[in-house]
């Protein structure tokens, strides 16, 4: 399948959404369809099908496998990975809208940062509130989850762009949502955990 220009932004967005959920899994995923010509990418894209760039997406991807799941292990990794998805998304938007003017492509990677932020963002907000669980199995649920989201949005960008858009578009309005809530959630736990020590500090003085 050729990516005609007209499904460029389509493919874009559910690119950038992707690319905030598992950045490796989306630009592994693109070059493994790309190398069995299931997809043309635009020419941007053109060197995430080569071996050795394959080779260290599926690496890192294995790291992430097994880190994303570990409580609080998952959490500094994905803190840490605020520095890497985003910037990497914005790229990625960017070289895709390589045919397009200068200006056109740096609106493109603006755009692909805050979409792949708010993904990422609500991400990293949903698993600070899991890993506060004693139990693992919410994290690597959420994880698992996430995985499949990332590998199969990015599929179904390459193959219906228009399709794989509305699900990025509905996905960014729940996580827009499912953050905020996550973000009162974790106030309304902390307020409670200064109201207990400013009692116990005042029992013991």
């Amino acid at each position: 399948m050729h990516l005609l220009s007209g499904s460029l932004p389509s493919f874009l967005v559910a690119l950038s959404f992707a690319a905030g959920l598992n950045v490796y899994a989306t630009t592994l995923t693109l070059g493994v369809l790309a190398r069995l010509h299931w997809v043309t990418l635009p020419a941007g894209l053109e060197p995430l099908a080569n071996t050795w760039v394959m080779v260290g997406g599926a690496v890192l991807f294995c790291c992430e496998f097994f880190a994303d799941k570990i409580p609080f292990v998952d959490l500094v990794w994905n803190l840490a990975h605020t520095f890497i998805r985003v910037p990497i998304a914005a790229l990625l938007a960017y070289r895709v809208a390589g045919g397009l003017s200068p200006t056109a492509q740096i609106l493109a990677a603006g755009l692909g940062a805050v979409i792949a932020g708010l993904a990422h963002g609500s991400k990293t907000a949903v698993r600070t509130l899991a890993t506060a669980s004693p139990e693992p199995l919410s994290n690597i649920a959420l994880s698992a989850s996430e995985d499949v989201a990332a590998v199969g949005l990015t599929w179904l960008a390459t193959q219906h762009p228009l399709m794989a858009a509305s699900v990025a578009s509905i996905g960014l309005v729940v996580a827009v949502i499912f953050a905020h809530w996550t973000i009162r959630a974790l106030r309304r736990q902390w307020t409670r955990f200064r109201t207990r020590v400013s009692v116990g500090q005042t029992i013991d003085g």
